[in-house]
Order: C-alpha cells, then sequence, then structure tokens
C-alpha cells in the first residue's frame, strides 16, 4: 500500500515534468512570466500557429501551471503563481549548468555578456532611488504595459535603432527584458554601445525583479 501511494505521489509530481518537456511549451512560459496574455497574443508573440499555441497551453493548463479566463470569444491565460516562473528559470539555469551542449547554446544565442557588466537587482534599485540611472525595457509594448519596472522607459528591441532621440544623451543607461536568457536586452545594449551610449545590462528581467518584492508599475 505504501509503495502504490508513493507511486502515485511521484507520478503526479512527473506531470509537470512532463509538462514543461517541451521547448514550445517552456517558450510559451517565458511570455506568461512577463503577464497574462491571450492565445492569439501568444501566437504572435512567439510565431507559431494559433492551433498548435492552443494545444500547448491546454497542456500546460491540465498540469495546473496555467489558469484560463474567456472574455468575449477570447481566451486569456495567466501563471497559476510565480513560482512557476521560477521554476521555469531553475530549469533552464541547471541546463545551462549541467549539460555542455545547453551552456553551448545559450553561449550562441545571447554571446557573451559579462564584457556587457551586468547590474544586479540591488545596484539597479540603488541606481534608481538616487536618481542615477535611465531603465529602458526593451521588451514588446503589451508585455511593459502589463508591469515594467517603475520609470522605466519602453521602447522594443526591434525599435532601439530608430528611437535613439528619446534616450537622454550622457545618461547611465541599464536595459532589461524578459530574463537571464532572453536575447533582447544584450542586443540593445551592444547597439547603444556602438551608438556611444554608456549601457549596461539587468543580470536577469522583471519576473526576477518581481519575485525579489521590488516595486513595478503597470
Amino acid at each position: 500500500m505504501d509503495r502504490e501511494r508513493k507511486s502515485k505521489l511521484y507520478g503526479e509530481f512527473a506531470r509537470i515534468g512532463k509538462a514543461l518537456a517541451n521547448p514550445l511549451r517552456l517558450e510559451l512560459l517565458d511570455v506568461l512570466a512577463q503577464g497574462e496574455r491571450s492565445v492569439e497574443d501568444l501566437a504572435s508573440a512567439c510565431g507559431l500557429k494559433l492551433s498548435n499555441t492552443s494545444a500547448q497551453l491546454k497542456v500546460l493548463q491540465s498540469a495546473g501551471l496555467l489558469a484560463a479566463r474567456r472574455s468575449g470569444t477570447r481566451v486569456f491565460y495567466r501563471l497559476t503563481g510565480e513560482a512557476i516562473g521560477a521554476l521555469t528559470e531553475q530549469v533552464k539555469a541547471v541546463a545551462a549548468a549541467s549539460l555542455a551542449d545547453a551552456g553551448q547554446a545559450a553561449r550562441d544565442y545571447l554571446g557573451g555578456t559579462d564584457d556587457l557588466e551586468p547590474v544586479s537587482r540591488a545596484e539597479l534599485a540603488r541606481m534608481l532611488e538616487a536618481g542615477e540611472v535611465v531603465v529602458l525595457d526593451v521588451r514588446p509594448e503589451k508585455e511593459y504595459a502589463a508591469g515594467h519596472i517603475p520609470g522605466a522607459l519602453s521602447i522594443p528591441h526591434d525599435q532601439v535603432a530608430a528611437r535613439l532621440a528619446e534616450i537622454p544623451a550622457g545618461s547611465r543607461i541599464v536595459a532589461y527584458c524578459r530574463g537571464r536568457f532572453c536575447v533582447m536586452a544584450p542586443q540593445a545594449v551592444r547597439l547603444l554601445r556602438a551608438r556611444g551610449f554608456h549601457a549596461r545590462l539587468l543580470e536577469d528581467g522583471l519576473p526576477e525583479w518581481r519575485r525579489a518584492g521590488l516595486p513595478v508599475a503597470s
């Protein structure tokens, strides 16, 4: 009897692993860690077909990782708790540290980031309090609207080159995006540095900032 109960318990634990064992579902969780989104928005953000997006979201929902609500003809999804985003980030971090192929894939995707002088959350909070920094949110506008670091300037990563005039000249800049494995902020920092700006990279992203209990505006 004890063996049966133990097997059932661990079988339930394994449901989470099965739900995460798909790259598309991990990517969807990345986007949903930024805030609630509709199925259509998620499909567009991840470059997926609507039918495939809906199917993957239902798998995540059945594992208890997502909650859904309907508004008119649209269905919106959100994480069931901050722990889901933290778990996803931990999975990625462990993979990058433990699997040589994953670590190399991360370096190939992100490029080296040490030379971008990553800023810790605590350091950025201090700089903000002292008024020493311009914070640049380079995520898509809908993600910024769902929640952002207070006072952050919203310039999506694919618009940075065209909107340099909106960034105060001579300012110290810290850019951020979705998290440690998001490529948008590193690319923006490299572009800004090439154009003569003093730009650095936040060590992770908005979800980690929020989970640390730091203020978030929306």
